[in-house]
């Protein structure tokens, strides 16, 4: 904008006559600047409004480089593909993207794709000009190649849009080895990632950060990756999570003592939880977290490194993992809906900024649905209609599926064992699978025709042992539930334990006897919602 005095001065009479002609140039250029200031002036709200979190962190001075996510774009000009999902059926892949720049995933994209099949995601795309991209981890160290999440595994919304978050239910994960722009040696970083404190448990590593470059443990202070899980690595811990830790290799910590020093923080709970780490790589790192629905971050350690050798300074080798540790632990589950890193160690102020943006996203799950019904993300349990049995329910009992009875004055262990999430078919998605409700990543599967609760490996096989057909109940009543890979199998009760057994054969549990009755079951309301 032109001063004042300036404009004054230039509309003045006091400019000779013979300059009248270079006065009336330099007032029009004037009237040009002060129209386009306005009009600079007036766009800047709108612009700071459509900032995403990449945008912030740039302006801060911390841009970032890396930035993935399932659910949106991280730079309000972003319009590339967040990721890439692979066909069961015929092995072909397709890149689902953005309803428009700077906005949600196409998850209509994906469905259309996917109809019919199961699709895998493969890639998850860096949106920062650093390509940084994550594809399938390879083995390591600590465990065998991982496989991709089921695309369609974590339906969620964002913006008001369905979206599909990345559900990890151990022996998956992501990494890129060859990176460009990460911190090494001592560099300095932060990072954030969108979890859920509702999908987690105590196995090593669910992860997201700075990783070794060869799949294996090289020592203290080679990692700079936040974990989120309820593991405690270094006693004592408050609560019992799950806690955002910093996995700096060999441990995760809480504090420069590894355990934690601050008796609030008992874990976070929300549905949808942001998980921050930063690091100077020297002297000085912090871990803050909030809840990615509402409200703002909370700083749970802020101080010097782990006073333990190797950590400081520290010795980061510039890869990303994501959903296992540096050296391929995968026995974790978690949820990962997107989440950045930068080039230097962000201020407290950008990181607040970030999280007010996080949760103006309204991340939520879909429609509510009612409990006691077979639409997927329901919760039920299933009682048996057998005369006689009719009190017994399906659950697990040391990984075995069973049938026990369960009542009002049962156990709340019990009530828990014999509660199940209902979820797409992990095979089809026409059919139905049973996720554990307080084993969450652990299914309902058969094999070698008994049925067990174990933990998603991501394989076909285990997706289609995994995978239920509902039928009308043989007996008239309720639900039978059909093998998806042995049709002619149905879901029994014999002898209080589950198999998938046919109508007559060669195992005892397919005997004709009561058969038509031991398939069909009662779908109730749950008995731990």
């Amino acid at each position: 904008m032109i001063p004042a005095p300036l404009h004054r001065h230039l509309r003045s009479s006091r400019y000779p006559r013979s300059s009248r002609y270079l006065r009336r140039i330099l007032l029009a250029l004037t009237a040009f600047l002060t129209v386009a200031a306005g009009a600079l002036t007036t766009a800047t709200p709108s612009q700071a409004a459509d900032q995403r979190p990449c945008d912030l962190y740039a302006a801060a001075g911390t841009p970032c480089v890396a930035a993935h996510s399932s659910t949106r774009a991280l730079y309000a000009a972003y319009d590339g593909p967040l990721y890439r999902v692979q066909r069961t059926s015929d092995g072909t892949g397709k890149d689902i993207g953005l309803l428009t720049a700077g906005g949600y995933a196409n998850a209509a994209a994906q469905d259309s794709f996917c109809t019919g099949t199961t699709c895998t995601v493969t890639v998850v795309y860096d949106q920062s000009p650093r390509h940084n991209h994550l594809t399938i981890e390879g083995a390591g160290g600590a465990g065998g190649a991982d496989t991709g999440v089921p695309a369609d595994a974590l339906p969620v919304t964002a913006g008001g849009h369905q979206v599909y978050g990345l559900s990890f239910s151990g022996h998956m994960g992501y990494r890129d080895n060859a990176t460009s722009g990460i911190a090494v040696n001592g560099q300095p970083e932060g990072m954030y990632m969108v979890t859920s404190g509702t999908h987690v448990n105590n196995r090593c590593c669910f992860d997201y950060g700075n990783a070794e470059t060869n799949n294996q443990d090289t020592g203290n202070g080679h990692m700079d990756a936040i974990n989120f899980g309820t593991e405690c690595w270094f006693a004592p811990c408050s609560g019992s999570g799950p806690w955002v830790q910093a996995d700096l290799e060999n441990g995760l910590f809480q504090s420069d003592d590894g355990h934690s020093k601050n008796n609030s923080n008992t874990g976070n709970h929300a549905p949808f939880a942001t998980a921050l780490l930063k690091n100077n790589g020297h002297n000085h790192f912090a871990i803050r977290d909030g809840n990615a629905q509402s409200g703002g971050l909370a700083t749970q350690y802020a101080g010097p490194e782990p006073n333990k050798p190797g950590y400081s300074p520290m010795h980061q080798e510039g890869a990303i993992v994501l959903g296992t540790g540096g050296d391929n632990s995968n026995g974790s589950i978690g949820s990962f809906f997107e989440g950045v890193m930068t080039s230097g160690m962000p201020t407290d102020t950008a990181d607040n900024a970030v999280q007010a943006n996080i949760t103006s996203v309204g991340y939520g799950a879909p429609s509510r649905v009612p409990p006691g019904t077979l639409t997927p993300g329901s919760t039920i349990s299933l009682r048996a209609t057998t005369p006689g049995y009719t009190s017994r329910y399906v659950r697990h009992q040391n990984n075995v599926a069973v049938d026990s009875v369960t009542t009002s004055g049962s156990a709340a262990l019990d009530k828990a064992d014999a509660s199940w999430i209902v979820r797409r078919g992990l095979a089809d998605a026409s059919c139905l699978s049973f996720e554990s409700r307080n084993y969450p990543g652990d299914f309902l599967r058969h094999q070698n025709l008994h049925v067990y609760r174990q933990p998603m490996d991501g394989s076909a096989l285990f997706r289609a042992d995994a995978t239920f057909c509902p039928k009308p109940g043989k007996n008239g009543q309720g639900t039978s539930l059909a093998s998806y890979n042995h049709p002619d199998k149905f879901l029994r009760h014999y002898d209080n334990t589950l198999y998938v057994a046919a109508d007559g054969g060669s195992n005892a549990w397919d005997t004709t006897a009561s058969w038509r009755d031991d398939v069909s079951w009662a779908v109730t309301q749950p008995w731990t919602a």
